[in-house]
């Protein structure tokens, strides 16, 4: 039952929807964690704190992976929107840590902001420009040939 489930989920998502379902949960999770178990002081991230708490930022991480899931289930072609979603917030968080090291805040942060450039910025990117297999049309008789 279960592997039926899977096979037909990866039939009907392909490459691109199941890299988004993947985005989409572990930015869900991510999110959550921030929501769920605060952190008092988070270091590096005062560019984003002075703005509003970690909470609230901690939201846009669940919302940004909400739409990047749900993308996962649009036809291809259609699914950018799914990468931009994916995209904003480790964008945002990696600035902030760059912006925490270029201050002295964080000395550690020019570390983290390439750790969420290349891991997740970078992969994003990539998984949106991967073409979604296609399988040439099958054969088709011509009138008046038999196959």
């Amino acid at each position: 039952m279960r592997r039926a489930a899977a096979r037909w989920l990866s039939r009907h998502l392909g490459r691109r929807g199941t890299v988004l379902l993947i985005l989409g949960i572990g930015k869900v999770c991510w999110g959550a964690g921030f929501i769920v178990t605060p952190q008092p002081s988070p270091q590096g991230v005062s560019l984003l704190t002075d703005v509003a708490p970690l909470h609230c930022w901690a939201w846009l991480w669940v919302a940004a992976g909400l739409v990047t899931g749900a993308s996962a289930f649009v036809r291809v072609g259609r699914d950018g929107l799914g990468f931009i979603a994916a995209l904003i917030p480790p964008t945002v968080w990696a600035t902030a840590y760059m912006v925490g090291a270029v201050t002295g805040e964080f000395a550690r942060g020019v570390f983290v902001a390439i750790w969420y450039l290349t891991a997740h910025v970078g992969v994003i990117l990539w998984a949106s420009a991967v073409p979604e297999h296609s399988v040439p049309p099958a054969a088709r008789c011509r009138k008046g040939r038999a196959s």
